[in-house]
């Protein structure tokens, strides 16, 4: 015959068995939900000027300062909304292809370049100077994913707009084991870099892909064009090429377009299926 304590503990442990014993029965659905989630991309792409204008000054224009493709690099977030819809914020770097890539250099700065292309440095010495472009905008914007996947809904045709600001000049890069270039020197570059500042709208069509299965795998491929409208942020710029000597009052419009290529990385909210248990 079974004591107080033991009847107690006999009941304890077959009640723990049954609890953790019981079959549990689960039903899965198989289809994917729509996401609400965070996204950081890093993309890449290329750009080309295809067209612009300037308010009578001639060769100042992109296509004209600088010879393409440019480099596009650039840093994405974006919140994607279950609906579809999805609101962005972007950082891109543009700059030349091969990091000399200034026009008509000896026509636009004749006081600097010589006859073949060289600089007359500190003692008389040539030197050589790569000149190239370098801009970089900041772009909040809006987009709708149209669903083409059966099984993904979170994947499909990506249209999206962006309006923001952007910032653009010739770069001076010097071998500096040759004779220092006094001419550009400090604000003295000033003179002929370009310096310009403008507001970029922008439309992109593409395809974006979140896979169901690897975080990993999410990317999206995009045709982008570009409306640049700037002015210069200088007091006195020279270029002889462009009649320029003084302050630059044009109102410029360069016309871009690109290919890009971003790897994304959903931050929450990465669940594909839902597993019901009762």
């Amino acid at each position: 015959m079974m004591r107080p304590k033991e009847k107690v503990k006999y009941l304890v442990l077959t009640a723990l068995l049954a609890a953790f014993c019981t079959p549990s029965q689960g039903q899965i659905k198989f289809s994917p939900d729509t996401l609400n989630c965070h996204i950081v991309s890093f993309s890449f792409g290329a750009l080309m000027p295809i067209a612009g204008s300037s308010s009578g000054l001639p060769g100042g224009n992109m296509a004209d300062l600088y010879e393409p493709p440019y480099l596009d690099f650039g840093i994405d977030w974006s919140y994607k909304f279950a609906s579809g819809w999805l609101i962005a914020f972007d950082a891109n770097l543009w700059m030349g292809y091969d990091g000399d890539n200034l026009l008509n250099r000896r026509e636009r700065m004749p006081q600097v370049f010589n006859g073949s292309g060289l600089i007359i440095g500190w003692g008389g010495y040539d030197s050589e100077m790569r000149l190239y472009n370098r801009a970089i905008s900041f772009r909040p914007g809006v987009g709708y994913i149209f669903r083409v996947l059966k099984n993904d809904p979170n994947s499909g045709i990506l249209v999206k707009a962006n309006a923001g600001w952007f910032t653009q000049r010739t770069m001076f890069y010097q071998n500096y084991s040759q004779a220092p270039v006094p001419q550009l020197e400090g604000d003295y570059r000033k003179l002929y870099d370009h310096n310009r500042n403008g507001a970029i709208l922008s439309q992109s069509i593409g395809f974006i892909y979140m896979s169901n299965y690897n975080t990993y795998i999410n990317f999206k491929v995009s045709l982008e064009l570009s409306e640049c409208f700037s002015w210069s942020t200088r007091s006195y710029q020279l270029d002889q090429h462009m009649g320029l000597q003084g302050k630059d009052g044009a109102r410029y419009f360069d016309l871009l377009a690109g290919v890009k290529i971003s790897w994304m990385f959903p931050i929450t909210g990465r669940t594909a299926y839902d597993y019901y248990y009762y």
